[in-house]
């Protein structure tokens, strides 16, 4: 499963290098959590849980139905 969400991480990740940004995939968990931390510009950026949800966690929702929730650590 990690694999699988770090390939829909590699999709997300030129958007977020482009403003300064970065994710980092830290876990996913048995219950199907994944959680990631927000790097550079995007860890202190006000927008963040707007880019974590309506961007990231949508997006691996979307290709990998069986993920839960997406989080930031």
């Amino acid at each position: 499963m990690k694999e699988q969400v770090q390939e829909v991480l590699e999709k997300i990740r030129p958007s977020l290098q482009a403003d300064g940004g970065d994710v980092e995939l830290v876990e996913v968990t048995e219950d199907n959590v994944v959680k990631v931390q927000l790097q550079g510009a995007c860890k202190g950026c006000p927008m963040s849980q707007m880019t974590l949800k309506n961007g990231i966690e949508r997006l691996i929702m979307q290709e990998l139905p069986q993920i839960k929730s997406v989080e930031s650590v």
